[in-house]
């Protein structure tokens, strides 16, 4: 009895060291492409307005040189929120890498958590940004506190739609465990949808491309920090390593925006198509440069064309394209799933498929 306990003792030591050791290995896969996406996107960006732009090494020299500067702390600061923020900031980010695929790998947590944690987590380092702004003592981060308070609660209904949206069209189709992300990544939304499942499903992706940039506070929808409004808002008095560690935190936090997207409407592997046997090296090196194609293509559409396209928004615009236009958009694609369930099982709307 005690060999098999120790047994078990030992086997559990295991397991979580190797846990521990993915989430390392996940949490810099996730600093690591954030800064390369942050790179790329400046590039991008400055080429799409004619312009020059960095290196696409310069975040990673930007967060180098932060971490060598001196940490200032403000003298009407409360100090031990003002410096935990970052570090809350970057942590929470880095634990939703953790429940998220990534292309061929399942969630380093799977099991433990479900896209509804996912949602709260995603509150997170927005709150933290928040905290830190207010505890900083300035009158700039106060108002950009107040500005990410407010559109935290304006992006948080669309998303939420998003969600049991996707939801529900799983549960329609008898799939157990709608809300679990590994479920929705193993059963694309697009499946065994008609015209009109197929208009809602594109709808909520939209939208959901649209929530991204304020998520991650990017232009047109970073009142938040308004650099030549509010010289930089909640950061306004952050410097050297707590500037740097929100730095990381919104690097990786632009990557767990992305697989979200990709885990919820483009979750296909590619390695099926050249004939790779499932589980081999080729298989799971093609499936992992498709998912950063696919992770790459939608962070480019939904962060560096908006912020290039588009000028900063006001705040009071930010919220009514969030709680109007975008809630009802999210919900008019429910309607539109919710109809093409039920109109699945009349003969002429199966025609029309069928021509379709």
């Amino acid at each position: 009895m005690r060999i098999a306990e120790w047994g078990d003792g030992v086997i559990g030591a295991i397991d979580i060291v190797w846990t521990a050791l993915g989430a390392i290995l996940v949490t810099m896969f996730g600093v690591l492409f954030g800064l390369v996406f942050k790179g790329i996107d400046r590039v991008l960006s400055a080429r799409m307005q004619a312009r020059i732009g960095p290196r696409i090494r310069q975040p990673f020299w930007d967060v180098a040189k932060l971490f060598s500067k001196e940490n200032i702390l403000p003298e009407n600061a409360v100090k031990w929120m003002f410096n935990a923020a970052p570090v809350l900031a970057l942590a929470s980010s880095a634990v939703m890498l953790l429940y998220l695929p990534l292309g061929p790998f399942a969630p380093l947590l799977h099991g433990h958590g479900d896209i509804i944690l996912i949602m709260y987590l995603l509150l997170i380092p927005s709150l933290a940004m928040v905290t830190g702004g207010f505890a900083s003592g300035s009158p700039y981060a106060s108002v950009g506190a107040q500005r990410e308070m407010v559109m935290m609660m304006s992006y948080e209904f669309p998303l939420a739609a998003v969600i049991v949206s996707v939801a529900w069209k799983l549960r329609s189709l008898g799939i157990d465990n709608p809300f679990a992300l590994s479920t929705i990544a193993a059963n694309p939304i697009w499946m065994n949808s008609g015209i009109l499942g197929f208009i809602g499903v594109g709808i909520l992706l939209v939208v959901l491309l649209i929530v991204t940039p304020a998520e991650l506070s990017k232009i047109p929808f970073d009142a938040p920090e308004a650099e030549t409004e509010i010289v930089g808002g909640l950061l306004a008095e952050y410097s050297g390593r707590n500037l740097g560690l929100f730095y990381l935190a919104d690097a990786v936090k632009t990557v767990v925006m992305g697989a979200l997207l990709v885990a919820i409407f483009f979750p296909w592997g590619i390695a099926g198509v050249f004939g790779l046997a499932a589980g081999s090296a080729g298989a799971v090196a093609a499936d992992m440069g498709f998912f950063l194609a696919k992770l790459f293509a939608v962070l480019f559409v939904s962060v560096t064309v908006l912020r290039t396209s588009f000028a900063r928004l006001k705040i009071d615009q930010i919220v009514y394209m969030y709680w109007a236009s975008l809630t009802i958009a999210a919900l008019f694609g429910l309607v539109l799933i919710i109809w093409d369930w039920n109109l699945s099982g009349m003969d002429w709307y199966n025609s029309i498929l069928s021509g379709w």
